[in-house]
């Protein structure tokens, strides 16, 4: 038995048990080092997500660790190996994934949340989700690739091009990211955001971030592109205002990218959509390519990781550490330590 966060009902969370088991064929058992907390994870804590979780539910996706033991079969992954996970599982025959979508298969397997997650001890996973790690990534900022390869292919989506200008409604640690990384594209990147903690978060890192709530955004907006409106709009909010304000600040035949989940449907203006000919696309998950190029950018200091960790909490802690999030405050990432954080992992290959 391990020690695991366990969600059992809405705004219900545990420390208990959880039972593992050695590496079959192909898999890998892992010791997880720190696990981030998302805005999907406060999804299922706000119970939205009951009709798809089975209770009680492991959570985390967002994680670093390194491998304890391998299964049969298993020769390119060896216990040490610092990793982290692309948490999707697809069944490979689908029609998503026959026409190459693997990773929004029909039937996809999310770990984390259509099965046990990594906010445990002890992880088994198939060694086919196992990324590799540099050892110059220390395994806090290493936490924060899967989030980062959110923001790749977010930008990837939305089709970046140099000298864009890009809107990011939503200045949590996605819509930073995505700024980071439409930055590192060429673009030029506004950030709206309420939070006067992550505005400030944003100003540090050399982002010009806007306050919704005193700033006249299509304005301001206006006066940086000349009144032609932004190339490209992320939503990263949320919020129905936020959908609202991605709308409007779009310029002629502008792209809104769709990142945020929103709990229920949205009014929309598509007037706008019809008079500016703009695009809608949506950005769900990412490919190992996503994967690679984020761990490339936090290795090479892109994607300052350190800068977006605002605390680490131990498991045990991890309940409290949900509620703070939901808080809000002045908070950005939270990550849970798993107490297996140290350069060694113990254990041998099977």
């Amino acid at each position: 038995m391990t020690l695991a966060v366990r969600y059992t009902a809405a705004r219900t969370l545990d420390t208990g048990p959880a039972k593992t088991s050695a590496p079959g064929p192909g898999e890998v058992e892992l010791a997880p080092a720190y696990v981030g907390i998302c805005g999907t994870d406060l999804h299922i804590f706000h119970g939205d997500m009951d009709a798809r979780v089975s209770r009680p539910a492991v959570l985390g996706h967002e994680m670093s660790g390194r491998v304890v033991r391998v299964g049969p079969g298993v020769e390119e992954w060896q216990p040490g190996d610092a990793v982290t996970v692309m948490p999707l599982r697809w069944d490979g025959t689908c029609p998503a994934c026959r026409s190459g979508h693997r990773y929004i298969c029909q039937h996809l397997d999310f770990i984390g949340i259509d099965s046990p997650g990594a906010m445990q001890q002890r992880w088994t996973v198939p060694a086919a989700t196992l990324v590799r790690l540099p050892q110059t990534i220390p395994l806090d900022r290493a936490a924060l690739v899967e989030p980062t390869a959110v923001a790749v292919h977010d930008v990837g989506r939305a089709g970046v091009r140099a000298g864009e200008k890009v809107v990011v409604v939503g200045g949590g640690p996605v819509g930073v990211l995505i700024a980071l990384v439409a930055r590192a594209a060429g673009a030029d990147v506004r950030i709206v955001e309420p939070s006067a903690h992550r505005r400030q978060l944003a100003k540090e890192l050399d982002l010009t971030a806007w306050d919704p709530a005193t700033d006249d955004v299509p304005k301001l907006v206006g006066q940086w592109t000349g009144d032609a409106g932004a190339d490209v709009a992320f939503e990263v909010s949320g919020a129905a205002a936020g959908m609202a304000t991605a709308v409007d600040v779009l310029g002629v035949r502008g792209r809104l990218c769709l990142v945020a989940i929103h709990p229920k449907p949205r009014e929309v203006n598509l007037h706008r959509f019809f008079w500016r000919e703009l695009t809608l696309v949506g950005a769900r998950l990412y490919h190992l390519p996503d994967f690679e190029k984020a761990v490339a950018l936090i290795e090479d200091g892109t994607v300052p990781a350190e800068r977006l960790i605002s605390k680490v909490v131990p498991l045990t802690e991890a309940p409290s550490a949900f509620e703070a999030l939901e808080g809000g405050g002045d908070v950005m990432k939270i990550l849970v330590d798993c107490g297996n954080n140290t350069d060694d992992a113990q254990g041998a290959a099977v």
